[in-house]
């Protein structure tokens, strides 16, 4: 199956990491460390670079895809496969890998495997309007960016405005929905949402949200 030019493996391994998000069109830059995780990149590296992206069920978890027993935890049924378009080797053994997203696939079965990593055989039929997402509508982009000044302002965050006001609609939704500090039910959220207008509406949702949440709790505060 080709997508955006380039084949994709129906079997590849995939990196449970739940707080992450990758989307097509991004880019999601990793610190790789664990000696599982560091053999799944080297063997990427050694066939086509791709490496899915996903998040586990099991709450708690954040990093290694496995729950307080030992056991793998359940993956959710949707996550974004990438491929490798930055590697280096720190000093200390770390791996710096960048991921660029490429599509998002539904799990069809998890594999029973000899690695140290997880590996699963996806499908891409449901997500093939990734290869070429279509515009917003214009009315979205001015009611993104109204909220995401007042969620920056709460967060802390010092934003470049004019870089942010020029910037296509597009990639400027990819890059707000992978940076903004959501959990991982918000991140699946976004991740599952079917087209970018979809979310380009949850995100705006989900900043409102807090923005409200962080009003109400200081006027309580106050009283």
């Amino acid at each position: 199956m080709s997508l955006v030019g380039e084949s994709l493996p129906q079997r590849f391994p995939v990196f449970p990491l739940n707080g992450a998000l990758l989307l097509p069109g991004g880019n999601l830059p990793l610190n790789i460390f664990e000696p599982r995780y560091l053999a799944m990149v080297r063997d990427a590296m050694r066939t086509d670079r791709i490496i899915g992206m996903i998040q586990s069920r099991e709450v708690g978890e954040t990093h290694a895809g496995a729950g307080p027993s030992g056991q793998a935890s359940p993956l959710y049924g949707v996550g974004c496969v990438g491929r490798i378009t930055n590697f280096s080797e720190a000093d200390d053994g770390r791996i710096l890998i960048t991921l660029s997203g490429i599509s998002r696939f539904d799990v069809v079965e998890e594999l029973e495997v000899d690695t140290p990593y997880r590996q699963v055989v996806a499908g891409f039929q449901r997500w093939r309007q990734d290869c070429e997402p279509e515009e917003p509508p214009a009315a979205l982009r001015v009611r993104l960016l109204d909220v995401l000044a007042r969620y920056f302002e709460l967060q802390g965050i010092e934003a470049d405005w004019r870089a942010i006001e020029e910037a296509p609609m597009i990639p400027l939704v990819i890059s707000l929905a992978m940076i903004c500090p959501f959990g991982p039910s918000e991140k699946q959220a976004l991740l599952e949402t079917q087209d970018i207008a979809g979310q380009a509406e949850l995100l705006t949702t989900l900043m409102d949200m807090d923005v409200r949440a962080a009003a109400i709790s200081e006027s309580g505060v106050r009283h």
